[in-house]
């Protein structure tokens, strides 16, 4: 996607592997975009409506309504997965034995829920993915200085066994900083993915002016897309 470079984040790790096609969009990137991109075009893009759970689906090729839920996973070339972001942590898993991929939603709900373990599991049981094989990158979100939470989200968190995800507050007691990216790392790693199969885009989106940030713009419409797929057949590269 040398083209659309500027307005598109990608990992090393997952750009070596040729049948699949990923991306983390920038506030410059929009849907409309999909269809414009030499690389992308060929793909069939599919939204959720997304609403903090831990629902995880796959892509139903009879229909363009998009399904209620936070994660997609699809073993099937051709679709695109999409998962829309303004703070929250966009997660995409990738099976390079399998080829499985999948796009993760990962919100403080559905973290707290367990989604990116969820999703690891899903792989495993649609599809036969191997933990222990599959890359997992995490894509740019709301970094802890920048992420406050109150003493409800706090709670949440110390009841679910991650009081070590959360930070002390510099200046109100009352309130925590949360290590979303953190807590997400730990649920891979209990899934069986291995360390050095988790890579990261360490970038705040509060901080960052390229990214939209709803705790920084307060704007409902403003979404990053994030995706992820597999080359349809006739444009999948030999390995």
């Amino acid at each position: 996607m040398t083209a659309d470079r500027n307005r598109i984040l990608t990992v090393p790790r997952l750009d070596g592997i040729s049948w699949l096609v990923h991306g983390f969009g920038t506030a410059d990137w929009m849907e409309d975009d999909f269809a414009s991109s030499e690389a992308l075009r060929d793909f069939r893009p599919v939204y959720l409506r997304q609403i903090h759970t831990d629902i995880v689906r796959t892509p139903d090729p009879n229909t363009d309504e998009s399904p209620e839920g936070d994660a997609w996973i699809t073993d099937v070339p051709g679709f695109l997965l999409v998962i829309k972001t303004a703070d929250c942590l966009p997660l995409l898993l990738a099976d390079p034995r399998r080829r499985a991929v999948g796009a993760v939603h990962c919100g403080w709900r559905s973290t707290r829920l367990g989604i990116a373990a969820k999703a690891v599991q899903a792989m495993e049981e649609r599809f036969g993915a191997d933990p222990a094989a599959i890359i997992a990158a995490l894509g740019p979100c709301i970094g802890t200085p920048c992420y406050e939470v109150g003493p409800e989200v706090a709670r949440e968190f110390r009841d679910a066994g991650l009081p070590d995800v959360l930070r002390p507050h510099p200046s109100d007691r009352e309130r925590s900083l949360l290590d979303i990216r953190e807590a997400n790392k730990r649920q891979l790693l209990k899934s069986g993915l291995g360390a050095n199969h988790i890579v990261s885009l360490d970038l705040c989106t509060r901080c960052e002016p390229a990214l939209h940030s709803w705790r920084r713009d307060r704007n409902p419409a403003a979404r990053m897309l994030n995706f992820i797929g597999l080359h349809p057949p006739h444009r999948v590269s030999p390995q």
